[in-house]
């Protein structure tokens, strides 16, 4: 078993698009954590918050067969593959890590290099990983995520309902 965390995100009716990213991650992977969601300013263009969480699971699939289930579960949601990298989403579901795989490939870098630079992914992943270890950085996400300059980037926590060990609804 390896254990994934993907980051979930979108500022087109996010709750909606985010509590079905979460049913649809249930469905696919099992049993799945969820970080609390935190609203936050979009980045790299003028729109509305997003929406972000942190999703973590077990998985023995590969990580291209998870990638296929990800993209899929975005297109459930809206999600074109074809949409413009710095624009409004319906839903944007990242691998930040998978086990501790490095991979530098075309189309795929994990662990997600952005990761370390952006507190909406780091945040909410510290808040169900503190303890796991960055596979690159080689230090655990509680040391990483208690030194990184919060102040830059205003995070606001809302509820989604995602509650520990219960399964979301579709709706």
């Amino acid at each position: 078993m390896t254990r994934v965390f993907v980051a979930a995100g979108s500022n087109v009716d996010a709750v909606r698009n985010l509590r079905l990213a979460a049913h649809e991650m249930q469905r696919a992977f099992g049993k799945v954590d969820f970080s609390p969601a935190y609203r936050n300013a979009a980045v790299g263009f003028e729109g509305e918050d997003f929406i972000n969480y942190v999703a973590g699971f077990d998985t023995t699939r590969s990580v291209d067969e998870v990638i296929d289930e990800l993209q899929r579960i975005e297109g459930l949601c809206g999600r074109t593959r074809d949409a413009p990298k710095w624009a409004p989403r319906s839903m944007d579901l990242d691998i930040l890590l998978f086990g501790d795989l490095v991979i530098d490939r075309p189309g795929l870098v994990l662990p997600r290099p952005d990761l370390l630079r952006r507190p909406y992914m780091l945040g909410p992943l510290a808040d169900i990983a503190s303890a796991i270890v960055h596979p690159t950085a080689r230090e655990s996400i509680a040391v990483l995520w208690a030194r990184f300059d919060r102040a830059a980037h205003v995070m606001t926590r809302v509820d989604l309902g995602l509650a520990d060990g219960e399964t979301v609804g579709a709706g």
